[in-house]
């Protein structure tokens, strides 16, 4: 009776990580081994301010569940100690925060593998993505390349009137 309690309670873990993974719009897994108390807090908050779920996970569960949602090629990294971070708002978060992290650690804390957008992404490519501006980088970018294109037209413009005016007054 108490293992199929227990089978019943993985059954319902791994139900509830397939809906997250389901709607995320992103997700990182990394090998936290060599972290310390101090610096594991820090990141947890820094996560969580960016509205980043973090939890470590049973290797056995991420496979049933990464299965279960189309994403069997990360099972392929799920060996040693695993921590999940998973997107809720911005998809660059969870791979920028611990991208940064990672680039501190001397090794002791590496980016395994994750996904975005329904692609699956090795180490190499969170690490790349997490070199990417921020959502609100990238809009600050748009805005200033619209407001030169806006201000060369004004420009160009300008120059067009003022030599019509200027022609005409001849």
């Amino acid at each position: 009776m108490a293992s199929e309690i227990i089978l019943q309670q993985k059954k319902d873990t791994v139900e509830a990580l397939v809906n997250k993974l389901k709607g995320a719009p992103s997700c990182v897994l990394v090998d936290y081994i060599g972290i310390n108390v101090a610096d594991d807090t820090k990141l947890r908050r820094d996560l969580r301010e960016a509205g980043v779920e973090y939890s470590v996970v049973k290797n056995s569960i991420l496979r049933f569940a990464f299965k279960e949602v189309g994403y069997e090629d990360l099972t392929k990294v799920l060996s040693g100690s695993t921590a999940l971070a998973i997107a809720t708002n911005d998809p660059i978060a969870p791979a920028k925060i611990l991208g940064k992290y990672a680039e501190g650690s001397n090794g002791k804390f590496t980016i395994k593998a994750g996904f975005m957008d329904g692609e699956v992404m090795d180490d190499k490519q969170v690490m790349a993505l997490s070199k990417l501006p921020g959502r609100e980088g990238l809009l600050t970018m748009l805005v200033c390349a619209l407001t030169g294109t806006i201000r060369g037209l004004a420009v160009a413009l300008n120059a067009v009137a003022e030599k019509k005016e200027g022609g005409e007054a001849a």
